[in-house]
């Protein structure tokens, strides 16, 4: 089975919005979280590809070091258009399946991933990991890659798991605490500073909130 990982980036710089640091630290944890999880799905022995899409000169440049393959998104209208524009990708290059992740991630390992594909089912289905506040989805695997449109930033976990029932009976919501953990306030870098997933990661993280 062809499997990819699609990552949406949006610029850097409008990134984050509800992330209360300066534009600097800000560039530089986009920077620290998107190399991470590309290392990690690079390592991961079951995702064969990694898709980024963006417009962001940096997020590009991280990608070359782990192979990706980056597709264009000059509009940036939406996560939403993103994954299209990768599904496009995917289909043409007759991947069987994909799993979109957030960049804002950087604890996942790669048997977290391990375990969610544990739920996979052919020859169609559908595999979601909620956020910690259960209003998003921090992964979202589909087989086919085109088995259902995205609905990221609506409440998309519920949307996800409603519109994914209507294609195929094979549906499963699964806990991976580590990709639960995304980034989206102070709030949520504090918890995960708190955890003792990944210190090296932690101790960069901490390295840039402490800079004037």
């Amino acid at each position: 089975m062809k499997i990819a990982a699609i990552i949406p980036v949006k610029t850097f710089a409008n990134a984050k919005t509800r992330l209360d640091i300066s534009s600097s630290q800000k560039q530089k944890l986009c920077e620290i979280m998107l190399e991470e999880i590309l290392h990690t799905i690079s390592i991961s022995p079951q995702i064969e590809k990694t898709i980024i899409v963006t417009k962001e000169e940096k997020a590009i440049e991280i990608g070359k070091k782990f192979n990706t393959i980056t597709i264009i998104d000059e509009k940036e209208e939406s996560v939403n258009n993103a994954v299209s524009l990768a599904d496009k990708y995917l289909i043409e290059n007759n991947f069987h399946a994909s799993i979109v992740f957030p960049q804002d991630i950087p604890y996942i390992k790669t048997q977290d991933i391990d375990f969610m594909l544990n739920y996979k089912a052919p020859p169609n289905f559908a595999i979601i990991v909620p956020s910690r506040r259960f209003d998003g989805t921090n992964a979202l695997m589909r087989m086919p890659t085109d088995l259902m449109e995205t609905h990221y930033d609506e409440d998309s976990y519920k949307i996800h798991m409603n519109i994914a029932k209507k294609h195929t009976l094979n549906v499963a919501m699964v806990f991976v605490k580590r990709i639960m953990w995304d980034v989206d306030n102070i709030e949520d870098l504090e918890f995960l500073l708190q955890q003792n997933e990944k210190p090296d990661v932690g101790k960069k993280i901490k390295e840039i909130l402490e800079e004037k």
